[in-house]
């Protein structure tokens, strides 16, 4: 599996900071598990996420959450590699997600941590 990330290093640049596939865990009533999906980490702060790569631009994304002032961090309560957390400063929920390698992980804790602290 290929899974890539693009971290601009350009600020002034209207690319997302970070974009790419992870898994997310689902802790629905119905669903439980993980889900692939196509995150979007924008330099505005907010990170959105979609069911499919080529439905960024074209879809309304899934859910948006604005991620100044949240928690981050790596997560191992589920006894699972490479898992990190984000729980946004509303609290309502917390978002666990999944990379698919070290480095993949590191490179999204540092987009995000980027987010929180602008």
């Amino acid at each position: 599996m290929v899974v890539g990330s693009d971290i601009s290093r350009y600020p002034n640049t209207p690319r997302p900071t970070c974009r790419g596939y992870l898994h997310k865990r689902t802790q629905s009533a119905i669903l439980k598990g993980w889900r692939k999906r196509w995150f979007v980490l924008k330099h505005n702060g907010y990170l959105q996420y979609y069911k499919h790569k080529k439905d960024e631009g074209k879809c309304r994304p899934l859910e948006v959450t604005k991620l100044e002032g949240a928690e981050i961090g790596v997560d191992t309560s589920l006894g699972k590699p490479f898992v990190f957390k984000c729980i946004p400063q509303s609290g309502h929920r917390i978002f666990y997600f999944c990379a698919t390698s070290n480095q993949e992980m590191k490179r999204w804790l540092e987009a995000m941590d980027k987010a929180v602290h602008p």
